[in-house]
């Protein structure tokens, strides 16, 4: 059975899939709560049995129509949403990973309604929060730097 979302009785693992090309990230706007009609990284809830790393190629093909390479972890972090009586509503950890293009075109499907290729520069127009920005800004170094510095996969 699938841990429940919203009210959770525990913490549910989100994966995110930062895909750097041509000098710019791809960014997807939420189609569902939380953070509807909000930009953010690509990705989802991991599913039972999935490896994390199956878990971001799933997400990023799910809502994207894109394959990608995951090449190394960025960050993990916390995100909780407290409801007006104070009461978590959603309880996210999420994993979130260096991820090169593999192939296809990025579109908006299943739970995006939109996307967008940034440059870095540009970030502050989309209204990313404030973890989504460090993230993509420790992914734009990551990318940048020399392969053999970037985090690898085993």
């Amino acid at each position: 059975m699938s841990p429940k979302r919203e009210y959770p009785d525990r913490p549910v693992v989100g994966v995110g899939g930062v895909v750097i090309h041509d000098g710019c990230v791809l960014l997807i706007r939420r189609d569902n709560p939380p953070l509807q009609g909000e930009w953010s990284i690509p990705g989802g809830t991991l599913e039972l049995g999935e490896s994390i790393l199956e878990g971001i190629r799933r997400e990023l093909q799910e809502e994207t129509g894109i394959e990608v390479r995951v090449l190394g972890l960025i960050e993990v972090f916390d995100r909780i949403f407290r409801d007006s009586a104070g009461r978590i509503q959603y309880h996210f950890v999420i994993v979130d990973h260096l991820c090169e293009l593999i192939s296809g075109t990025a579109r908006a499907s299943s739970d995006v309604s939109d996307i967008a290729w940034v440059q870095e520069n540009d970030l502050q127009r989309y209204s990313l929060s404030e973890a989504a920005t460090r993230v993509v800004r420790k992914a734009f170094a990551l990318a940048a730097s020399p392969a053999t510095a970037r985090p690898r996969i085993p």
